[in-house]
């Protein structure tokens, strides 16, 4: 399967950003994060946020030039238990 993404995305730079390689292309967008917003309510109860890092000019200049569109933002998620609890022990309480 990683072989048959980087002969596609390989076919796809060569025609859309001719002179990049998937490897240069795949490190740019590592630098995208996710990362996880999570704040406590006054019931007790969590509100996460999941969110994408803003894409930087080098990125976006490449998500532009392979015609790509990123995907809108999560919906927030709310949570009744203590999510920072991951003992083992406190689960089976």
């Amino acid at each position: 399967m990683a072989y048959c993404l980087q002969v596609t995305l390989k076919q796809r730079l060569k025609t859309l950003a001719p002179g990049l390689t998937p490897r240069a292309a795949l490190e740019k967008f590592a630098a995208m994060q996710m990362v996880d917003v999570h704040l406590p309510t006054t019931d007790g109860r969590h509100l996460i946020l999941s969110r994408y890092t803003q894409p930087n000019k080098d990125q976006q200049l490449l998500i532009q030039q392979l015609k790509l569109e990123l995907p809108p933002q999560p919906p927030p998620k709310i949570c009744a238990q203590n999510i920072q609890t991951k003992h083992p022990a406190a689960a089976a309480v």
